[in-house]
């Protein structure tokens, strides 16, 4: 029973985390396609703070035993790929 209820804990606390990465990059689509460009201090600015809150996230997660520290950090390197994606075709739009 208890094991089963860590078991919970853990997989939703890393749907949660996976829900906040999916949120930074639905706002830096927005972002980018209505707002500004990526070479804007803004964008630059908004994607930093973001992935820095996130990353904390993971942190505190990892640390409570939540997640593990792998899986937090493939949720962030799977984060930046996309978001560097999104960059790239972005200034291939320009």
């Amino acid at each position: 029973m208890a094991s089963e209820i860590k078991m919970d804990h853990r997989e939703k606390a890393y749907s949660l985390l996976r829900v906040d990465a999916e949120k930074i990059l639905r706002l830096i689509k927005v972002q980018m396609d209505n707002l500004t460009m990526p070479q804007c201090p803004l964008y630059e600015e908004v994607l930093d703070t973001q992935m820095f809150g996130l990353s904390r996230e993971i942190d505190f997660a990892v640390r409570l035993g939540l997640v593990e520290e792998k899986d937090g950090k493939e949720l962030l390197d799977s984060l930046e790929r996309e978001l560097t994606a999104l960059h790239e075709a972005s200034t291939k739009k320009s």
